[in-house]
């Protein structure tokens, strides 16, 4: 039998009490807080990450693809390129590319009830993957598209409706500005769909509407359209799959990951990664200064004890088995807490969301929660061996214990 171990059970399970109990009670409770928070912390930070990620994504796809502009603002209107099979087909032989769609932008003004609005008219074609905006469409249905001619119908977002008192099924006055002679035209369109992504970059200037009338006020070929919006298989991809667009497309087009067209609300989620550090540094110390300040006080609690084992031939190595192994009980009890809690927590907030967020600020109205168990469970492995790590410092005042004074300490 391990005797250091068989020591060490019998300490920790004494029901004997004293004021080490106390403090093994309060370790325990702030390893099992701390390992709590890191795994709330985590999931709501890949929770955050992946849910306004995938909202821009939904609606501008990973990588755009248009002509060469490198002066002009990475949101405003497209200049007309030509449809080309042949570059198609290269930006689907990229191994990282899952589809590619056609799409344009037009600066238009909105006007109802005297009620005007700037904004920019999104393009798409009757092609378009719409099983990606479906989820933020809050009212009404799609657009239909005619064979013939353009679509009459138009999606607006919530903001802008209410902004402008807009209803489904009301015609709006569409104008149309010319940006080479300031000319002026405008259309009559049927709001059929009302939509909302949280993210007020998006919610407060897009419409979405027909590409065609799109072709038609600009004047365009039925071949021509403002660039391709690109979706991967891996979104981790994004950077990479750019850069081998760039190389590969001609010298007259470009291609951008989406992170360089909506930079703020990306440098907005990194930030997340840095408050998550700073939470699992601060909890990390916390957790590892509470098992010392434990450790060091059973040490001085069982003075008299290592004093008799030390006189009855005991190694200095023995008897810090001995406080190691009780000082992991405690760890792995806090951590087998805080799992448990923090997983618990986690859960109820993917059941129920009952963490509700300002959507203006957050770009959600809940909380998002996505928990990779991997990441959890190294959490907890990783906690456990830097804590354990930690608790061989206070072990070597054993060394310093002399047998005789041990013993008369009381």
């Amino acid at each position: 039998m391990n005797l250091a171990f068989y020591i060490a059970k019998r300490i920790a399970f004494n029901r004997q009490k004293t004021f080490s109990r106390f403090i093994i009670r309060l370790s325990i409770t702030a390893t099992a807080l701390s390992v709590m928070a890191m795994i709330i912390t985590l999931s709501f930070v890949n929770g955050f990450q992946q849910t306004v990620s995938e909202k821009v994504f939904s609606f501008w796809g990973h990588v755009r693809v248009q002509k060469y502009e490198p002066n002009k603002s990475l949101v405003a209107e497209e200049t007309a390129i030509e449809k080309d099979s042949a570059i198609e087909a290269l930006i689907k032989k990229d191994p990282g590319v899952q589809q590619l769609q056609g799409f344009a932008t037009k600066s238009a003004v909105l006007e109802k009830n005297k009620e005007i609005e700037g904004v920019l008219l999104k393009g798409i074609e009757k092609s378009y993957d719409s099983s990606r905006l479906y989820p933020f469409l809050r009212l009404g249905r799609w657009i239909r598209f005619n064979d013939s001619s353009y679509s009459k119908e138009i999606l607006l977002s919530s903001q802008l409706a209410a902004q402008l008192k807009i209803e489904l099924a009301d015609t709006i006055t569409v104008y149309f500005i010319s940006g080479i002679d300031g000319s002026r035209t405008y259309r009559k369109l049927t709001v059929v769909g009302i939509y909302k992504t949280g993210i007020e970059e998006y919610d407060k200037l897009f419409v979405l509407g027909d590409l065609d009338l799109i072709r038609r006020v600009n004047d365009w070929a039925p071949n021509q359209t403002g660039g391709y919006e690109i979706f991967l298989k891996d979104y981790r991809a994004i950077d990479s799959v750019s850069n081998r667009l760039s190389d590969a497309l001609p010298a007259t087009w470009m291609s951008r990951s989406i992170r360089e067209v909506y930079p703020n609300i990306f440098d907005w989620l990194s930030i997340q990664d840095m408050n998550r550090n700073v939470i699992f540094i601060v909890m990390s110390v916390v957790a590892i200064i509470n098992l010392i300040t434990c450790l060091l006080i059973l040490i001085l609690e069982r003075t008299r004890m290592v004093g008799i084992l030390k006189a009855l031939g005991a190694e200095d190595g023995l008897i810090r088995k001995l406080f190691l192994y009780h000082a992991t009980v405690i760890t792995f009890t806090g951590i087998g807490t805080g799992f448990i809690l923090g997983t618990g927590i986690c859960l109820l907030q993917q059941a129920t969301g009952f963490i509700r967020l300002d959507e203006a600020s957050y770009y959600v109205a809940v909380a998002p929660v996505y928990i990779i168990w991997w990441q959890l469970l190294l959490v907890c492995a990783a906690t456990a061996v830097v804590c354990y790590l930690a608790l061989i410092i206070p072990t070597w005042l054993i060394k310093k214990i002399e047998p005789v004074k041990a013993i008369q300490f009381r």
